[in-house]
């Protein structure tokens, strides 16, 4: 019975062991020819990443999967494949807001995958400034939180920027106790970002309620420090658990289960139209009554579906302001173009800040 069941389970092994061989031929076999289609590119000054073309990969095969592969373990490997076929084509250098294990990082490799140069930089200005002196080829940044609101600073700098946005990302915060020890009794103090206190004010006041609070400039910067003392803990993603060699001590403590923040992958590159598109752009009008009204009155009447609508201060001048709208389409879709010329005609000013694929929130 016994020796029935090791033949039976190492037939099945060696069954595995030749499809390993098989898929890890064919992966080799695709990666020669992206460096083909690389070289390609290259001779004719072609962009390298082709954020439609693998879009449509990954919508493709998420509709011929059968299973019992979920699709978010197949986005997980082809995007890692995708990202070690652009490197072999072009190694890339990707700027982003840091330091290491932050959700910003976190969220750029869930796009570019693992196998790039991430460059961390210390403040949002610096992500914009490496990728227009071209040190970088693309920068992330966060641009919004379903809880906390815009990021002001990535609006700001949209103004005098030419960068475009590229693409954008979706990713569900949530926030770990992360510690030495899993003996919560034992924290003294705990360190992290004023935003993830915030966010997760609830938890804390009701189990460690007299537990001194330190103020840190990331939730990275709070795992290294409580890496530092066995009786302090930080408020931090699990990645910096990884990164730092510390115990998840209570898992998923946000207040909001539904906390998710946007990222904005910046770039030189147009994106061309992929169907599921989104627009942004930024505007000025006069300062008159019913100038706003006036300027978006062409998105209705062309039944565009617009999906934010956000006011800045202008540096230029007191008590005026510019606007930033996303809407659903691109800007290859002759209605949006139509509608943009119009709308033109109705600001002062008027910026295109790029069409991209529409990511799933």
């Amino acid at each position: 019975m016994i020796q029935d069941l090791d033949y039976n389970i190492n037939k099945l092994r060696k069954s595995i062991d030749e499809i390993d061989e098989k898929l890890l031929d064919l992966i080799n076999k695709r990666l020669l020819i992206g460096k083909e289609i690389g070289n390609i590119k290259k001779k004719n000054k072609g962009r390298i990443i082709d954020n439609e073309r693998e879009s449509a990969i990954l919508k493709k095969l998420k509709d011929l999967n059968k299973g019992p592969l979920r699709d978010d373990t197949l986005d997980h490997i082809f995007t890692q494949i995708i990202s070690e076929s652009r490197e072999i084509q072009q190694p890339r250098k990707i700027s982003y807001l840091g330091p290491e294990a932050t959700f910003t990082h976190t969220a750029a490799m869930n796009h570019f995958g693992r196998n790039v140069a991430f460059i961390p930089q210390p403040g949002i200005y610096d992500v914009f400034s490496e990728v227009e002196k071209g040190k970088c080829h693309y920068g992330v940044v966060p641009v919004e939180n379903s809880n906390e609101g815009s990021v002001n600073n990535t609006l700001d700098l949209f103004f005098e920027s030419d960068l475009k946005i590229c693409a954008e990302i979706y990713l569900i915060v949530s926030h770990d106790l992360l510690s030495k020890t899993k003996e919560i009794d034992k924290i003294k103090v705990i360190y992290s970002h004023p935003q993830a206190f915030a966010q997760c004010r609830g938890w804390i006041r009701k189990n460690l309620p007299g537990v001194g609070l330190e103020e840190c400039s990331s939730t990275a910067v709070a795992a290294r420090n409580a890496a530092k003392f066995p009786d302090s803990a930080a408020i931090a993603g699990r990645e910096a658990a990884y990164m730092y060699k510390l115990e998840v001590a209570v898992p998923r403590i946000e207040d909001s289960t539904r906390n998710t923040t946007r990222f904005l992958i910046i770039g030189k590159d147009s994106t061309r139209k992929t169907g599921n598109d989104k627009t942004s752009i930024m505007f000025a009008t006069a300062h008159v009554p019913g100038a706003l009204y006036s300027a978006l009155q062409p998105l209705d009447e062309a039944g565009i579906n617009m999906v934010k609508l956000e006011s800045r201060p202008a540096r230029h001048e007191n008590w005026s302001y510019f606007f930033f709208v996303d809407f659903e389409g691109h800007m290859e879709d002759p209605v949006v173009n139509e509608t943009i010329t119009k709308m033109k005609n109705l600001c002062l000013h008027l910026k295109c800040l790029g069409s991209y694929p529409m990511a799933k929130t």
